[in-house]
């Protein structure tokens, strides 16, 4: 063999190497003695994002039935706190922005109005992960992840508050809905890591 094929063949296996280490890099490596557990129904496939509220979760049971009803009642949970956080800090930022006399009437309506709304919207929300196996032991396992779009969500608010008297005059359903679009937005980088 001359010398400028092993050049060449030192030069590829060089490229190689580089291409194959620079691409485990991006990997990170499990410490040793630990095994990566992966989580159906979970990641970043399922984090809340501008447009959807996501929540997942896992039930547990010698009932196949009975675990799926944990695990959707556990989903359904975290969810409903997930979506009364944000319209609380929603309404928070739109009643501060607000340079109304009746503030303070207004805030307390929101909050009655949260728990009511958020408890009705629970009942559009859409299954759009779920995984049903069985462990060592016989028992069920049931993994979900269940969402519900930001967008009802605010159309439900605009639906109630609208139909309140006393609110309709000081009521601005846009300015509502940009306040709640920056706090989606916002909330969807900080679960993104932007």
């Amino acid at each position: 063999m001359n010398m400028k094929k092993v050049r060449i063949y030192s030069i590829v296996a060089v490229a190689f190497a580089a291409a194959l280490i620079g691409g485990c890099k991006t990997q990170q490596k499990v410490p040793d003695g630990e095994k990566e557990v992966v989580v159906p129904c979970s990641g970043p496939d399922f984090f809340t994002t501008n447009k959807v509220f996501r929540a997942n979760s896992i039930g547990e049971s010698m009932d196949q039935v009975t675990s799926k009803k944990k695990a959707l009642t556990n989903a359904r949970n975290e969810l409903a706190q997930a979506i009364q956080t944000t319209v609380k800090t929603v309404t928070d930022n739109y009643t501060n922005s607000t340079s109304m006399n009746k503030k303070e009437e207004l805030e307390q309506k929101f909050e009655s109005l949260n728990r009511e709304v958020v408890d009705q919207t629970l009942q559009g929300i859409r299954t759009i992960c779920e995984k049903l196996v069985q462990t060592k032991e016989g028992n069920y396992k049931t993994y979900i992840a269940i969402e519900l779009s930001a967008d009802d969500l605010v159309q439900q608010y605009n639906q109630r508050l609208s139909k309140d008297d006393k609110l309709k005059v000081d009521y601005d359903y846009e300015k509502f809905k940009d306040t709640f679009n920056k706090e989606m937005d916002k909330m969807a980088a900080q679960k993104n890591g932007n």
